[in-house]
């Protein structure tokens, strides 16, 4: 097709991202100087409504969170009958802050604070989980957001709510909260640290809620990977040991999770190999049980490469000085 057909064939882009691109391609046509025309009236009204509309609708965001903030400031926290408009706002205002120049906008305009002091322990389950959801939206991956939600005090209230809340939903956006607030991020890692934080985790493994626990088997995972200063610490709190006495439960899709953990605790540290070795934990037996148990079973291969990964790094050494022995 010729140049001409493809330029009047091409569609206008209809947002920010499009016309940045349709910059960067007119300016790169060539290495020879451009030829300047005249804009077509055509085109300059169409620019021109296309960065209007950008711009008036970050700005109509922008109303949209203060239209919110007004809803939750002005409402008594007594007041039960208005609890549907609330959750209706923080629902709203997570959406919009999926964007992370909305999230920012949002702690600038004070809201995190107060949703932090108002919301977040208030007596209503909905709208506390709802308040550690959009917590944890407004952080994920936004620095300066983490930064603020971490100098507001919220860790301790989040790990609190992750440890002892009688909703179970509230417990899994608070980790889902704390998960925002410490992968990749230092402060709240170490914020994370100094309160326990791993401890929280593995009481809510052994909780009753499927999917608290296989969140918070897959944070440990991720968290050893990220962060193996740590595994130092995790072992004198006993933790080779807790994880081991979960896979003797009954069998459950979550066991996955529990040995990927194990994996990254005995990757590369000599200490944690050691502790899975302890005869009183019967942990190779459990393994080789498993991997037996496992071995046509498609779904659960992963779990089974995790089992073998343990037998090698934990117990082929033993295996061969036992039939050296023999």
């Amino acid at each position: 097709m010729a140049e001409g057909g493809s330029e009047r064939n091409r569609h206008h882009p209809n947002n920010l991202q499009g016309l940045l691109r349709l910059a960067v391609e007119a300016g790169s046509v060539g290495d020879t100087a451009p030829e300047l025309h005249p804009m077509p009236e055509e085109r300059r009204q169409w620019l021109q409504d296309a960065l209007s509309d950008v711009f008036n609708g970050q700005l109509d965001e922008v109303k949209q969170i203060k239209d919110c903030l007004q809803i939750l400031n002005e409402i008594p926290e007594d007041d039960q009958s208005d609890d549907g408009r609330r959750c209706n706002a923080l629902d709203t205002v997570a959406d919009l802050c999926e964007n992370l120049d909305n999230a920012r906008d949002f702690c600038k305009l004070a809201g995190m604070q107060m949703v932090v002091e108002n919301y977040l322990e208030c007596s209503d389950p909905e709208l506390r989980w709802r308040t550690a959801h959009l917590i944890g939206t407004c952080s994920q991956n936004n620095p300066f957001v983490q930064e603020h939600v971490l100098n507001l005090g919220t860790m301790p209230k989040l790990l609190e709510l992750l440890n002892s809340d009688s909703s179970d939903m509230v417990r899994i956006k608070a980790l889902f909260a704390v998960s925002c607030l410490v992968r990749e991020q230092a402060a709240g890692l170490l914020e994370f640290v100094d309160h326990d934080g791993f401890s929280v985790l593995m009481r809510a493994m052994q909780s009753g809620i499927e999917k608290l626990k296989v969140k918070a088997a897959f944070l440990l995972q991720n968290l050893l990977i990220s962060n193996p200063e740590h595994k130092d610490v995790l072992c004198s709190m006993g933790m080779v040991q807790q994880l081991v006495s979960l896979l003797q439960t009954e069998h459950d899709p979550f066991h996955e999770h529990v040995l990927g953990a194990l994996c990254s605790l005995v990757t590369d540290f000599p200490r944690g190999v050691r502790q899975c070795q302890e005869r009183q934990l019967g942990l190779e037996d459990i393994l080789l049980e498993r991997s037996r148990m496992l071995k046509d079973q498609e779904e659960f291969q992963e779990e089974l490469e995790f089992c073998e990964q343990l037998l090698r790094t934990c117990f082929s050494h033993q295996s061969e000085e036992n039939g050296m022995d023999r």
